[in-house]
């Protein structure tokens, strides 16, 4: 780590969506901003495999090449990207001190745009089985399962989504829902439930996983019958059932609301002066790529104009 520690006007903590959008609006309202990327550049919304409701793409796009679009549009503006994780952040008084493993920052003004992470079923062997047949990424891990039976757990988008994806892989896609309609897109249901691949297990949800070294099947039950069933030709498990806010790094320093997302005030700001959060960090409602952009933007516009009240 350096010793030297470097000044910013803003910094931006997170490089998906809304901290990519932050930075784009920053960067054009000649802020300078500093986007420390972390463990996923892109966010999680890189591992979708189609994005069909994201404006300006009418014949959609994958997660992953819509980020990349996004992180070229940083670079055109000459914007500082860094891929560093923070470990350590001061927020006591300011300025307010970041540090990675490689640099100590310290600004007056941060966004938060950490995102959320993948929410797991609790099961007993689910991490142990993580990588040998449990997923949270059809995208990542899909093309594993070529010819295979494979599971999704959920109802919203992201369950369906991944369910009509591997359904190109896969001989059997099962798709266990613990209620009894789709949480999802309507458009998205519909042509899932006309897929001759698909079996959707309604008001069930799974209880354990078999196998010793790889996933060999699972065992659903029926919420509302307690009946049980083994499905000993799944392969793969491919778990979506939303997502949790990436917020360890602010717990007990930032207020969080009762879901522990990051609680802000209609200008995007946190409790704490000068540190705004956007996107799925401080969004429990809505968790879209779009609302997600819309909100980094609001949040650097607020930004912004609270750098030029401290002038």
């Amino acid at each position: 780590m350096s010793d030297k520690i470097k000044k910013e006007k803003l910094i931006i903590i997170g490089g998906g969506p809304a901290g990519l959008t932050a930075a784009i609006y920053g960067l054009r309202a000649g802020l300078d901003p500093l986007v420390l990327m972390g463990p996923e550049p892109g966010g999680q919304i890189t591992t979708s495999p189609e994005i069909e409701n994201f404006p300006g793409f009418p014949g959609g796009i994958n997660g992953f090449e819509l980020m990349q679009k996004v992180i070229q549009q940083v670079e055109s503006f000459e914007g500082r990207l860094a891929y560093e994780m923070v470990d350590e952040l001061n927020l006591k008084q300011k300025p307010y001190t970041i540090k990675t493993g490689n640099q100590v920052y310290q600004t007056d003004t941060i966004i938060i745009a950490t995102g959320a992470s993948p929410r797991k079923l609790g099961l007993v062997r689910e991490g142990e089985l993580l990588g040998q047949g449990v997923s949270y990424c059809a995208t990542c891990d899909g093309a594993f399962f070529k010819g295979q039976a494979v599971a999704v757990v959920g109802g919203g988008d992201v369950a369906l989504e991944e369910a009509s994806y591997l359904s190109g892989f896969a001989s059997k896609v099962y798709l266990i829902h613990r209620r009894n309609q789709f949480r999802g897109t309507k458009l998205l249901a519909d042509r899932l439930i006309s897929n001759p691949k698909l079996e959707i297990l309604w008001d069930s949800e799974v209880r354990d996983l078999l196998g010793d070294e790889k996933l060999s099947g699972i065992v659903v039950e029926n919420n509302k019958t307690n009946e049980k069933k083994v499905l000993n030709d799944v392969r793969g498990l491919f778990i979506a059932i939303g997502y949790n806010p990436n917020v360890s790094l602010f717990e007990g320093i930032i207020e969080l609301d009762e879901s522990g997302f990051i609680k802000t005030n209609d200008r995007y700001m946190t409790n704490i002066e000068g540190v705004f959060a956007a996107g799925d960090v401080q969004d429990p409602l809505y968790q879209q790529v779009v609302t997600s952009a819309g909100s980094g933007a609001a949040a650097a516009i607020e930004a912004g104009q609270y750098i030029d009240s401290l002038l």
